[in-house]
């Protein structure tokens, strides 16, 4: 089936987060899976979100690809995905994949399909600002109303999803999970320059960006919690770029009194995050809520003993691999840190729970699930057969 595929990697440049990983590790592997099938790279997608340096950044070479327009600011972006012909400027296509929030509408004969991450916007005003919020909450409605079929990346996310839009067909949401960025098992990483001082195995990790869902201020008072009773004096790492409403979380860390025990590394490379899961005493992840949760897939990945939130989609990638508590609960967090710091039997078992656990996710797997998606989405007829959800 000669397909012609426009697809969203907007976000796979500098700096990219869980939605740019997902959209690069599919762009980097569908061309290679689907060599009858052609795809369109859009450097830009709609009106919420652009890198001028896409793709010059992060390229996609595939024999069987091309890519669409480039606009380098918001207004020029917003004038081409908004116009009333996008379809006719696009090539109508006979898919084209959103992934980064943004959902195109009136489109007459393409088939859209959307990347479902997750609705915590939803959920609390106060994790993320109001712009975001409002782009998010814009995109998904959008999508709610416009879109032909929906991959959600967690079945957690997907019955969220339809619960806040009932009238949404579940039959036309796929459930297809990331998988870890990391194909190479065997990789060993490079230690962050700044953390040299570190002894492999003597330090608690803590992976993700610096904002309120993450929840690295209750992790901060368990951590306090913890040396106070007695806890083997372990450093914290906590491994990621800032994001939002946190700035003054440094202050706190001086505060607290722990600036010599925490250590903030700011956002690390692939191959410093890699040594970061495999030397580590064991990775925790406190969020409150995820779409999927890939940096608790991806330390469980490299052997890291894992502590982590029971909250969305997170039970769902651990499986048995991890330890999971209530992310409220700081009596608890401080309760497993101390039973995991002085039981090296239960790291080692917790380690080789965690091994086995990611394993079941597979991105070939993954990747073939959406080929089979966009095959499914060409045969049946359109959800809406003409939609304007400007």
């Amino acid at each position: 089936m000669n397909l012609r595929v426009g697809f969203d990697v907007s976000q796979t440049g500098r700096n990219k987060a869980g939605c740019g990983f997902y959209a690069h590790a599919l762009a980097s592997m569908l061309p290679s899976l689907a060599p009858d099938m052609h795809f369109n790279f859009h450097p830009d997608f709609g009106d919420f979100f652009v890198d001028p340096t896409m793709p010059l950044t992060n390229p996609f070479p595939a024999p069987n690809s091309s890519y669409g327009p480039r606009h380098f600011g918001r207004s020029g972006a917003a004038a081409f995905w908004n116009q009333p012909e996008l379809e006719a400027a696009l090539g109508s296509p006979d898919i084209l994949h959103a992934n980064n929030f943004w959902c195109p509408a009136g489109l007459s004969t393409t088939r859209i399909v959307y990347t479902l991450y997750d609705l915590a916007f939803a959920l609390q005003p106060d994790w993320t600002t109001e712009e975001n919020r409002i782009g998010c909450f814009n995109g998904v409605f959008r999508a709610a109303i416009a879109a032909d079929w929906i991959v959600a990346i967690s079945q957690a996310s997907r019955d969220h999803f339809l619960h806040v839009f009932p009238h949404f067909p579940a039959e036309r949401i796929r459930v297809i999970h990331p998988c870890s960025r990391f194909l190479d098992n065997k990789s060993t990483g490079t230690c962050p320059p700044a953390l040299r001082d570190l002894r492999p195995g003597g330090f608690w990790l803590s992976v993700g960006t610096i904002e309120p869902r993450k929840n690295q201020r209750m992790l901060l008072r368990a951590f306090k919690r913890y040396l106070d009773a007695g806890g083997k004096p372990l450093p914290l790492v906590l491994a990621g770029g800032e994001g939002w409403r946190m700035q003054d979380f440094p202050e706190e860390i001086r505060r607290s009194g722990l600036a010599s025990l925490v250590r903030m590394t700011g956002y690390v490379s692939d191959e410093e995050l890699v040594w970061l899961y495999r030397h580590c005493y064991a990775n925790l992840y406190p969020s409150l809520f995820e779409g999927f949760g890939l940096p608790l897939l991806e330390g469980m990945q490299f052997g890291a003993a894992s502590i982590a939130s029971n909250s969305s989609s997170l039970p769902e990638v651990a499986g048995d691999g991890a330890v999971l508590l209530d992310p409220h609960e700081e009596s608890a967090w401080v309760t497993a840190m101390l039973e995991l710091s002085s039981d090296a039997s239960m790291r080692e078992s917790l380690r080789q729970r965690a091994t086995r656990r990611a394993e079941s996710f597979d991105w070939r797997r993954s990747g073939q699930e959406m080929l089979a998606l966009y095959r499914e989405a060409v045969r049946s007829p359109k959800r809406v057969q003409s939609c304007d959800a400007h």
